[in-house]
């Protein structure tokens, strides 16, 4: 024999479902039995059925149920989507508020520039009304101002006429009599008058 290609032959525990135990050789340390000869039918002499079952079942205990494996899986599936679909209604959701205020925030801002053009076109109706009546002022004032600077230029007129025919009459009379011209008063007699 060639050496170290060859696995190790050790003493082996066999155990049998049934409870029997034995020694024997192999290259396992241990071996699980479903049936030995103390239990088969062959040398007991007895029917025994072996349960196909029982073995899909040992493998389900072993391995695993794949039933319970699936709809695990399917359960945490649903699991998810059932989250996915409630994250989304609550992103539609949080989107329509938003909305909801985005417009009614644009609602208020129109109805305060409504507002506002209301107040300054009634302000400009105001001021109009009030135009039109100092048009109406204007037109009264401007003919009663036309009126006193007529009088006031008429008066300009007599009092410029008056005061140069006055220095002519002046002339006039202190040709006629010199010594009635008024003599002036010295200072001594002003204080003493006052």
């Amino acid at each position: 024999m060639k050496q170290g290609i060859h696995p190790d032959y050790l003493d082996c525990t066999v155990k049998c479902s049934c409870g029997n135990t034995f020694q024997t050789h192999s290259t396992k340390s241990e071996m699980k039995l479903d049936i030995c000869n103390v239990c088969h039918p062959f040398f007991t002499g007895q029917q025994k059925f072996i349960d196909t079952g029982g073995r899909v079942q040992r493998f389900a205990d072993r391995f695993g149920s794949a039933k319970d494996t699936v709809a695990a899986r399917e359960a945490a599936r649903k699991a998810e989507r059932a989250a996915e679909v409630e994250a989304a209604e609550a992103k539609r959701q949080t989107e329509r508020e938003n909305k909801a205020a985005e417009k009614a925030s644009r609602a208020a801002s129109f109805a305060a520039k409504a507002e506002k053009a209301a107040r300054k076109a009634e302000v400009e109706g105001a001021a109009a009304a009030a135009t039109d009546t100092e048009v109406v002022v204007s037109e009264a004032a401007d003919a009663e101002l036309d009126a006193v600077l007529e009088a006031a230029t008429d008066a300009a007129v007599e009092t410029v006429v008056e005061e140069a025919a006055a220095p002519a009459e002046a002339e006039v009379a202190v040709e006629e009599s010199p010594a009635e011209a008024p003599a002036e008063e010295s200072p001594a007699e002003e204080a003493a008058a006052e």
